[in-house]
């Protein structure tokens, strides 16, 4: 283990979490325990309760475990006072009170899956993409009283390729990120994390971009938008949430889809955006404001997921 100094408490609950807390326990680092969600509800009755990724991985390295309900619970802040931390390190978490983010003389560090100040909020890395950006990062930045917006101690920088879509992103990010965890820890164990105000990032007046959290209805795809557009929509979404469409039959019903991985096809024509062109065969088009995006994995409503070509072999006559 490195020298027990700082004690480290850390803060997570998703799959990208648990990347940063692998390498803090594999790096030897001296992590006195981890806070993760409450199990969550699941299944048809709610009767199921899942472990979150980070509660299971730690369960698997026996590291002491909270799961509050409140934040401000006296009972959760008196045992995590117990753990007397030095420094707590938050990886897609909650937005935390003062008392918790405050508490540790070393401070609280979040790692942000954006190059902040852009993308400050839930969903950074589907918005990136949402948006046509080029590249992404990520950012460990101390907490302070706004979400987001605490000085950056370091960022490092991805490419977006055309291709890429969020699961892609997300897993890149996932494991720079941890890397990040640890060069951050180890600076501030040295007493070398020089940070800087995040408005000294922004060039001129160059606007922020929010990133707030996706919900169903913000997933439905506008085909009066360009194809360019549409196309980044897609792939910003994919494979979760997913964007979504509806089609309409020729027997006058609508199929409810989910769009997965799409190719823009910059062809003029004089279709109204949302119409269908098919051969019925291979190739399902969807024309936009200024082309077509040629739809190439879908899924349909209560059906598991397919290529393009094994859903026209079900329904190409009546598309």
């Amino acid at each position: 283990m490195k020298e027990t100094f700082p004690r480290i408490v850390f803060m997570g609950t998703p799959d990208f979490a648990v990347e940063s807390l692998s390498a803090l326990i594999e790096g030897g680092y001296n992590v006195v325990g981890v806070i993760t969600m409450p199990d969550k509800p699941v299944g048809k009755h709610q009767s199921v309760l899942q472990a979150s990724p980070v509660k299971e991985y730690a369960l698997s390295q026996n590291l002491p475990l909270l799961q509050p309900e409140k934040l401000k619970a006296p009972d959760f802040l008196k045992e995590l006072q117990t753990w007397n931390a030095d420094l707590q390190i938050v990886v897609a978490f909650r937005m935390l009170p003062e008392v918790v983010w405050n508490m540790p003389p070393l401070g609280t560090v979040n790692l942000h899956a954006s190059l902040l100040p852009q993308y400050r909020g839930a969903a950074p890395i589907n918005h990136a993409i949402i948006n046509g950006e080029t590249e992404t990062g990520v950012t460990t930045f101390f907490l302070t009283h706004e979400i987001d917006t605490g000085k950056i101690i370091f960022q490092e920088r991805i490419p977006i390729k055309d291709t890429d879509n969020a699961g892609i992103i997300h897993d890149q990010l996932m494991r720079t990120g941890a890397n990040l965890v640890l060069k951050t820890v180890d600076a501030i164990m040295n007493k070398e994390a020089h940070t800087t105000e995040q408005k000294a990032l922004v060039p001129g007046n160059e606007p922020l971009k929010p990133a707030p959290k996706i919900f169903r209805e913000t997933c439905l795809i506008d085909w009066r938008k360009t194809t360019k557009e549409v196309y980044d929509f897609i792939r910003g979404l994919s494979p979760s949430p997913a964007a979504r469409t509806e089609l309409k039959t020729n027997r006058n019903e609508t199929l409810a889809l989910k769009i997965f991985e799409s190719e823009k096809i910059p062809v003029r024509h004089s279709l109204m955006p949302g119409s269908v062109a098919t051969d019925g065969k291979t190739q399902l088009d969807v024309a936009t404001s200024d082309g077509f995006i040629r739809i190439k994995m879908l899924q349909q409503a209560g059906k598991k997921r397919m290529s393009a070509e094994d859903f026209l072999r079900g329904n190409g006559r009546n598309i």
